[in-house]
């Protein structure tokens, strides 16, 4: 049978193996990522979707007796034009097809997905008045693997109207879905279920999930790449000792100097090293650094957390009022400003692996050769990385940019601010490679110059557990030549860094034979 036309060929999606219940209550940012890596099928709450069914007939009678933004009036600066009962049924599509303008690349599987995911939860959050038919359908088309097609730019963080019409029309069969699976069959979308679908600011919010899950586990191995870092130079446990925090007691660098300590195997109250004083910023402010970016992670989700289990359409439907509150519920400030917060955190992270590569090329720090260089005379060693972290740095600190300064006129003037969160969740993705990039370079100096030092960290510790990983990744040899495959492979594996316990890691370790 041939693929109907609206209808890409398959892509292939991984089967579910699990089941994520959505309420519209509690659908934490984990599972959005597991519903857009399509490793669980959703599967809506009956006493959820109830609530939606009551929502939506509670909309239909309040816009066939009043006036109701966008289902017997216009939007934007049309919201004063009211439409004629004769032009009601086709008022919906019109405004789907109008909105659908959407520019740009289309976007990954995955990200549109998560706004899938995103947005059959918040409708059985019941305030936005939707036929619940398309909940059905949009949890269908996550198990099937089914995504419309959705292109990049459209939003200014007022909602992402044009993305999410394209998704109307692909629901109402007049746009082109592609994946694996069928899409599904076409709803009979109306002037009551237009503006009720696009009201939302779902793929930021997907977006914004996926990529606080990612940097949060880069993080993470980025204090496994310094623990390594810090062996290689001699470095001191102080800065990670309790009385440092217990007398500066901010939550973030608290955690962080105590997991310093776990992956080190260091007491909580070190004796001072023989030698030099005290270590370059790269490891002595690591846990000051660090803690902060942990605490905008925190912030970031518990942000993501409320918005994407709210009903923040407008306008509201209340069926305990039979009302229908216009609001501004939708404006994304908190989450523009939680995701520059973050970036921005990030790029202090990044900037710190930096110094401490620095270190790594310095004799006076690990008592090897310039570089690490090999044993040929004039050697560059490791030369090139400095400048490859430098230049990766430069991409992240140009995505930092706050993107919450950002200022927008639309609609004739009605619309005279917006927030930009759309642009702050796209520049939160687009960190993630540079930072990856910055800290595999990190890990391929700090792996050399354990070896050249014939350094072995304990294999009982995380520290140790780790560095026979990267070991047995990483070349060898140490005679100048291109390194970018090393990176490569440093870069990949610190997703293993980030997302094991320290159990499950020597785990992984032993099966490789390099324990």
């Amino acid at each position: 049978m041939d693929t109907p036309p609206h209808v890409s060929r398959p892509v292939p999606v991984p089967a579910p193996t699990g089941v994520v219940v959505l309420d519209g209550r509690s659908l934490p940012v984990a599972d959005i990522v597991r519903l857009a890596d399509g490793a669980v099928r959703p599967v809506p709450d009956a006493d959820a979707m109830k609530h939606a069914e009551h929502s939506w007939d509670t909309a239909r009678r309040l816009a066939a007796s009043g006036r109701v933004y966008g289902r017997s009036t216009g939007v934007g600066a049309n919201r004063s034009e009211d439409i004629p009962t004769e032009a009601a049924a086709d008022h919906g599509l019109r405004l789907l097809r109008s909105h659908a303008g959407a520019i740009g690349d289309p976007l990954p599987a995955r990200e549109v997905r998560a706004m899938l995911a995103v947005r059959a939860n918040q409708l059985l959050a019941g305030g936005a008045g939707l036929r619940p038919t398309v909940i059905t359908a949009l949890c269908e088309a996550l198990v099937a693997g089914a995504y419309p097609v959705v292109h990049e730019y459209g939003s200014v963080g007022t909602g992402d109207i044009a993305a999410l019409a394209q998704l109307g029309l692909a629901l109402a069969g007049e746009h082109r879905w592609q994946g694996s699976g069928p899409a599904p069959a076409p709803q009979a979308l109306d002037n009551n279920d237009a503006l009720a679908l696009i009201s939302s600011n779902a793929l930021t919010l997907g977006q914004a999930a996926l990529a606080l899950d990612e940097l949060r586990r880069l993080v993470n191995a980025t204090e496994l790449v310094a623990a390594l870092s810090l062996l290689a130079v001699d470095g001191s446990y102080e800065a990670y000792a309790e009385p440092v925090h217990a007398a500066r007691p901010h939550p973030g660098t608290t955690a962080v100097a105590g997991r310093m300590r776990e992956l080190l195997g260091a007491p909580g109250r070190p004796t001072p090293p023989l030698g030099r004083i005290q270590d370059p910023y790269g490891f002595r402010c690591l846990p000051q650094i660090h803690g902060p970016a942990h605490d905008a992670a925190d912030a970031l989700e518990r942000t993501l957390a409320v918005e994407i289990n709210a009903a923040a359409e407008n306008p509201l439907i209340s069926p305990d009022d039979l009302a229908a509150y216009h609001h501004g519920g939708f404006y994304l400030a908190g989450l523009s400003l939680a995701l520059d917060h973050f970036r921005l955190s990030l790029a202090q992270v990044a900037r710190l692996s930096t110094s401490r590569l620095a270190a790594l090329n310095e004799p006076a720090y690990t008592r090897l050769r310039p570089f690490l260089a090999g044993s040929e005379p004039a050697s560059s060693g490791v030369m090139i990385l400095e400048y490859a972290a430098g230049a990766a740095l430069g991409d992240l600190r140009a995505c930092s940019a706050p993107a919450s300064l950002g200022h927008a006129v639309l609609s004739r003037g009605v619309e005279e601010q917006a927030s930009f969160a759309s642009l702050a969740a796209r520049q939160t993705l687009r960190v993630s490679e540079p930072y990856r990039l910055v800290v595999g370079c990190e890990l391929v100096a700090a792996v050399r110059a354990l070896r050249q030092r014939d350094l072995r960290p304990d294999p009982e510790l995380p520290v140790g557990r780790a560095f026979a990983l990267a070991e047995a990744v990483l070349d060898v040899e140490h005679a100048d030549r291109p390194l970018t495959d090393d990176v490569t492979s440093a870069a990949a594996l610190l997703d293993t860094f980030g997302t094991m316990t320290f159990g499950e890691l020597a785990r992984v370790t032993r099966g490789t034979g390099t324990a």
